[in-house]
């Protein structure tokens, strides 16, 4: 391990007999920050840390053409990209796309943010050259048609498939998207904020492995979509629908994809109880249900009971601007014993009495979250003695919460529970630990901790177990130090010194 220099002695650099892949592991475990500062540090730092590097992300102005050649080289080991440009900026073109491609053909995932002046034959070209693509998005960008063609069958093993504000599709006709008519390999597909997103519908209908779909403020009606999709994507587990025209028809036809595990009904005016009944009577094995009523009343009692009666491994329930009475809260309080997260934001019904019956029946409850209700510090009272797996509560816009009413809560607790009531967080005060649960204190406990370990006499006999477990623990205790003194050197390179490394 390095160690500061003092008076004459000669200065030493441990990390010296540390081998790479040992320092890869610790790097891998730093955040962005820290290792773009290790790489810094020194030289052998420098070439460990690019060779470990998998995921990049840069800024895709038109100047990077003139950099990516030393950046690709350096980083050689990159199998995510991500190219984000500033929307008032000038974006890189096809020919720095074209290069990206031949450099980094084992590229598996790709993001294109603002790169406006990409187009079809771009894309086309990153296809060709990188046929293990895994995943693909792209957002406010400009190519149409033909580049998310040629995505789709130049790159067969493509499982993720991300298309946002995409302007080229905006004028496309429905036969301009000759997309192939079936995937094996897609597993999840998200739309938004598309004109043209209907020309996206025979590529999700002839998916069989779908499991997530997300639809989100895109134009046209569709209740067509999933009725094509319910007999065809039987394994389909996600959906997430959002400011769409979509209606009860279309869940009545979503109840048929019995796998269905996770559902987001977000300002759909058209959907009603009956709709949300029909999917919560049929998909008995949805664990999370988002739903934001956007105040319109059609969505309330009779769908929040059904989900109660159908949905008994329900693990999230989310209810946006509806307005729930204390009826339908006893009866999912009582059916769905496994509720671990609950929030309840603009319900003007969600008083003092229904966070009562949450606190008393929802036992595995973790996380709870109440917006925009009329909530007092008698709804807190409950929770002191109720919900006994509780860790964190998020009040907000709560009129009759009080920071006394808080804080009386959390003492009555008496064990770990986080708070927030609006931009205030409120906790019980905790020791900054590591991973490993070591206190990061400093430098002179590392040191004094280390040098303990190093005296230490490791067993090494195979058959101790007890011997075996505390080896397991030391190790982890010295990948923890190692881990907060080499961030440390990245953040303080000048308090260290270092032998040239040869």
């Amino acid at each position: 391990m390095a160690t500061a220099q003092t008076g004459g002695d000669r200065p030493c650099d441990h990390t010296l007999d540390l081998p790479d892949d040992c320092l890869i592991l610790v790097f891998n475990s730093l955040g962005t920050g820290d290792r773009n500062r290790c790489s810094l540090v020194c030289r052998r730092w420098l070439v460990v840390e690019a060779r470990s590097r998998r995921r990049l992300s840069l800024d895709a102005q038109a100047p990077l053409l003139d950099a990516a050649p030393g950046l690709l080289d350096r980083f050689d080991a990159v199998s995510s990209l991500a190219l984000r440009c500033d929307r008032r900026s000038e974006s890189i073109g096809d020919d720095a796309l074209d290069l990206i491609g031949r450099c980094c053909s084992a590229l598996a995932r790709i993001k294109l943010r603002a790169c406006r002046r990409v187009t079809d034959l771009g894309v086309s070209a990153l296809a060709g050259y990188c046929p293990a693509l895994r995943r693909f998005s792209c957002a406010s960008c400009s190519f149409g048609p033909a580049g998310i063609e040629a995505i789709l069958r130049g790159c067969p093993l493509l499982e993720d498939l991300s298309v946002k504000r995409l302007r080229g599709l905006a004028n496309a006709a429905p036969e301009a998207l000759r997309l192939p008519a079936s995937s094996s390999a897609l597993r999840s597909i998200c739309l938004k904020e598309l004109y043209n997103a209907q020309l996206f519908t025979p590529l999700i209908a002839g998916s069989p492995g779908l499991r997530t779909l997300k639809v989100i403020r895109c134009s046209g009606e569709w209740d067509l979509l999933l009725e094509e999709i319910a007999g065809r994507v039987p394994q389909i587990a996600e959906v997430h629908l959002e400011k769409l025209q979509v209606s009860d028809r279309g869940l009545l036809a979503l109840s048929s994809c019995l796998a269905l595990e996770v559902l987001h009904l977000v300002k759909t005016p058209e959907c009603t109880d009956a709709g949300v009944a029909a999917v919560a009577e049929r998909c008995r094995l949805l664990r999370k249900i988002h739903i934001d009523g956007w105040r319109m009343n059609r969505i309330g009692d009779f769908g929040l009971m059904a989900i109660a009666r159908g949905c008994p491994e329900l693990q999230e329930l989310v209810l946006i601007g509806i307005s729930p009475t204390g009826a339908s809260m006893d009866h999912i309080a009582s059916s769905c014993r496994g509720l671990e997260r609950l929030a309840l934001c603009g319900c003007e019904t969600i008083g003092d009495a229904e966070i009562a019956c949450i606190a008393a029946k929802c036992t595995a409850l973790k996380k709870l979250c109440i917006k925009g209700c009329p909530v007092s510090d008698r709804g807190l009272e409950a929770l002191a003695e109720g919900s006994p797996s509780l860790i964190k509560v998020k009040l907000k816009r709560c009129r009759g919460v009080t920071l006394e009413g808080v804080e009386w809560l959390m003492a009555a607790r008496g064990g770990p529970l986080t708070v927030s009531l609006d931009a205030v967080e409120l906790q019980e005060p905790d020791v900054s630990i590591c991973e490993t649960g070591i206190q990061e204190s400093g430098i002179e406990e590392l040191a004094g901790l280390t040098d303990d370990i190093a005296a230490l006499d490791l067993p090494s006999s195979s058959n101790d177990q007890s011997t075996l477990s505390k080896s397991r623990d030391i190790g982890g205790v010295l990948f923890c130090c190692l881990k907060f003194v080499i961030a440390d050197l990245g953040r303080h390179p000048k308090v260290w010194s270092f032998q040239t490394s040869p």
